[in-house]
């Protein structure tokens, strides 16, 4: 699930705090006890609606690896693979993925299942000082899935171009080329040369203008285009996990078809062998980079999505006892075996590509959008049956996409259910009014991307939070889990729902090695800060820089104040609120559950 030259990901999710228990049922349910506050000890609550679950565990499954593999599997991946020492790269790779990636997926799938909240509720009961890091997962997801639809819009524009006889990126005699300056295939070191592809992509989709203080006016094919998207978002996800279930079954599985059938059409082609020898050629001497390294941390990390709250959302609609251990192994492993076939089908036709050109595979390879919006729809001009393969690609990105939307979404949908519900039921009668206010929100909130200027919101939204905020967020939920709830909790959790305690390996990761792997991925982020840019030339003015630094804070300031928040509502000296702070509000060990009736109500 990836932006830019980011993976961002590029969202689902028996209820909150809801009713009076008795023993009985706290038996039969396996369920968690949770302390309240019991003003009236005598008074019966009404139970709310019992929470919905995933009519299938496959359907919880698809709708996971749906999440994880994203645009960033296609575009970022094997790009990183290429320029971090080929198949050398894949050392540090799965060593990251299992020393970091699996065990925090499996911590997430953990807490949202035992819990059966989202990502706000649940962090705030497993660690109350540091509540805000649920809020900030929310909003970072929120944000995201604002301009995450916007490359759904330029999928969707691509894909209804493609029916054309003739595909309008092949030539430079279109009203929009620049003249004296257009090459019909890729210009190699002709710098003052664009490719045709690029041309579209610029000068007909975008009409970009000359940087973001043009904001221009409104692209409004693109506004329409966004609109059908939002459309297409809601109408899967209105019904909640009953009717986004069934829809994964699809848009998971085609990718995969359609990735399989490039990858057997692009071996047979001419140079297609240099391009995955230049993809997988194996350059030792990289391991010695410390940056390659946090590269592949980085990406398993961005990759399975750890740190947006959509596998603690998703999670929580799992039944009480499914084995989410099983879960987490397909998920983690479907997500790289996913990278690694999408690093054969990019390079195999870079390859053929720079065998039709006679370049070097340097000048063509490249990451983000620019590898599906430019170079791709320019391989598919010199393939025979170009109206056949073009419109398949895209709506295969458009699969990808929407899938990582449909948790995004699902993650806000989730938080206000879980915590303002009934009220918001009382005015609004129902939950799928509820979906179509956060899809609207999303909409209004994604259309300065549209704009002929709005690449540049876009790239400059997509940097300060998919990259700087990101790693904030994933640094405190990990300290607040792994150190502050503690690996002992955790264990009696895992243990309560799948009837054993995982082992040594998942327990010395929790408690030392995430951690650590975490902490060192955010101080080289720090360290090798850059600003935003756009391009190789576009540098974004100072105020710009500001505006960006003041999205990261939209996420990561909820992060102090929660803590502020829940210290100054405790009662005591300072030692006292923060002890209170830190002490967590499910009750584990079996010598501490509460007998019925004195005050606690249960998690379902």
């Amino acid at each position: 699930m990836g932006l830019g030259s980011e993976n961002i990901p590029s969202t689902t999710k028996l209820s909150g705090p809801h009713g009076v228990c008795t023993e009985e049922t706290h038996i039969t349910q396996k369920a968690p006890f949770i302390i309240v506050e019991d003003t009236a000890p005598n008074t019966v609550e009404h139970a709310a609606p019992e929470r919905p679950t995933w009519g299938r565990r496959l359907e919880f499954v698809l709708a996971s690896v749906g999440y994880a593999v994203g645009l960033g599997n296609v575009w970022r991946f094997p790009y990183l693979c290429y320029r971090s020492g080929g198949g050398a790269f894949l050392v540090p790779y799965f060593l990251m993925l299992f020393l970091c990636g699996i065990p925090l997926l499996f911590m997430e799938f953990a807490i949202g299942q035992y819990t059966r909240l989202g990502p706000v509720h649940a962090l705030a009961k497993i660690c109350p000082l540091f509540k805000g890091v649920g809020i900030a997962t929310v909003v970072i997801s929120f944000v995201l899935c604002t301009y995450y639809n916007v490359l759904m819009s330029w999928a969707l524009y691509y894909f209804f171009n493609s029916f054309q006889a003739h595909l309008p990126w092949q030539s430079c005699n279109n009203t929009w080329n620049a003249v004296g300056n257009c090459s019909t295939g890729f210009p190699g070191n002709a710098t003052h040369l664009q490719s045709a592809s690029q041309q579209y992509f610029d000068h007909r989709l975008l009409e970009i203008t000359n940087g973001i203080e043009e904001a221009g006016g409104i692209r409004w094919e693109l506004f329409g285009l966004l609109i059908l998207a939002w459309a297409i978002v809601y109408l899967c996800i209105f019904k909640g996990v009953k009717s986004t279930g069934k829809v994964v079954y699809f848009t998971v599985t085609f990718p995969y078809f359609m990735l399989i059938a490039l990858l057997i059409n692009n071996v047979q082609l001419p140079g297609a062998k240099d391009g995955i020898l230049y993809f997988l050629k194996p350059n030792w001497n990289k391991l010695l980079e410390v940056q390659v390294w946090v590269n592949a941390a980085a990406q398993i990390f961005n990759s399975i999505g750890i740190g947006f709250g959509s596998m603690i959302s998703m999670a929580s609609y799992n039944k009480f006892n499914n084995n989410i251990l099983r879960d987490t192994l397909i998920v983690s492993l479907a997500n790289s075996a996913t990278s690694i076939l999408a690093g054969f089908v990019i390079f195999s036709a870079i390859g053929y590509m720079a065998h039709i050109h006679n370049l070097p595979v340097d000048n063509i390879a490249t990451d983000g959008p620019g590898l599906v919006f430019v170079v791709y729809p320019e391989v598919f001009s010199t393939m025979p049956l170009p109206q056949v393969w073009a419109p398949l690609f895209f709506f295969m990105l458009l699969c990808l996409g929407l899938d990582s939307q449909f948790a995004m979404v699902e993650v806000a949908v989730t938080s206000i259910m879980d915590g303002f519900g009934p009220k918001f039921l009382r005015v609004l009668k129902r939950h799928e009014i509820i979906v179509l206010c956060v899809c609207l929100t999303g909409f209004l909130l994604g259309i300065p991307h549209i704009t002929k200027g709005g690449i540049y919101v876009f790239q400059l939204m997509d940097h300060y939070t998919a990259v700087v905020s990101l790693m904030f967020l994933a640094f405190f939920e990990v300290i607040a889990v792994c150190w502050v709830f503690g690996t002992r909790r955790l264990t009696i959790m895992i243990q309560r729902m799948l009837g054993k305690a995982p082992n040594i390996y998942f327990r010395s990761c929790w408690m030392v090695v995430s951690p650590m792997l975490v902490l060192c991925i955010l101080i080289s982020c720090m360290v090798q800060y850059t600003p935003a840019r756009y391009g190789n030339t576009y540098t974004y003015p100072l105020w710009a820089e500001v505006v960006g630094w003041g999205i990261s804070l939209v996420s990561i300031v909820w992060i102090p104040l929660g803590a502020l928040h829940e210290i100054c509502r405790n009662k005591g000296s300072l030692l006292q609120r923060i002890k209170a702070a830190v002490t967590p509000a499910i009750q584990l060990d079996p010598a501490e559950t509460p007998e019925p009736g004195v005050g606690f109500t249960t998690l379902l």
